[in-house]
């Protein structure tokens, strides 16, 4: 069975302004693709086809690292916030009428106003995961990861996530016909020679 390597996309200046990004296709910011750019993918992944949300700040995160245009997948896509998008978290926290909370406190049922459930994006990812027939790497959101990887570790949105997500690295899930398993760690990307 394959296994799915995950990255999350590089910043932007909405994810440094602490921004609910969502759908809306803010781009990667210069400090970010300058980053990227002295990085790229490990062996063997930088071999493995590479997929990407059709974002542009995940198409472009994936163009750069491994040097090829990615095929992209609606499937990839973010989580729609609806309403929330565009808007501060801790904007959100303070006015008690938003529903905003933390995502320990999601739960599985969890749907912001106007967006779309959590059910919604597993389903979506699911039938995705499913057409995968050789490793792959997928560029992509930390929503979206956090719903596979959760699947991955039996977490659920109840509780503490028993992982972090964070830049530059692949998140790596064995794909099971008896269930996922989501390896232990997590793999850098690789420094550029000069």
């Amino acid at each position: 069975m394959p296994r799915l390597a995950l990255l999350r996309h590089g910043h932007t200046a909405w994810n440094r302004e602490g921004r609910i990004q969502g759908r809306t296709d803010v781009p990667l910011d210069g400090a970010a693709r300058a980053q990227l750019q002295q990085l790229h993918l490990p062996a063997p992944w930088d071999r493995a086809p590479i997929w990407s949300s059709p974002l542009s700040r995940a198409s472009e995160t994936a163009e750069i690292v491994s040097g090829r245009l990615p095929a992209t997948d609606a499937a990839l896509l973010e989580m729609d916030f609806g309403h929330w998008e565009g808007s501060r978290g801790q904007d959100l926290f303070a006015d008690g009428s938003s529903g905003f909370r933390h995502i320990e406190d999601w739960g599985w049922a969890f749907c912001p106003p106007g967006g779309e459930s959590l059910i919604a994006v597993k389903n979506r990812l699911n039938q995705w995961v499913e057409r995968l027939t050789t490793d792959a790497v997928a560029v992509c959101h930390i929503g979206v990861m956090r719903v596979l990887m959760a699947q991955a570790t039996g977490w659920d949105f109840a509780s503490p996530p028993p992982f972090q997500i964070k830049r530059n690295r692949l998140y790596v899930i064995e794909i099971k016909q008896d269930g996922w398993r989501l390896e232990p760690g997590f793999i850098r990307l690789v420094e550029r020679c000069s």
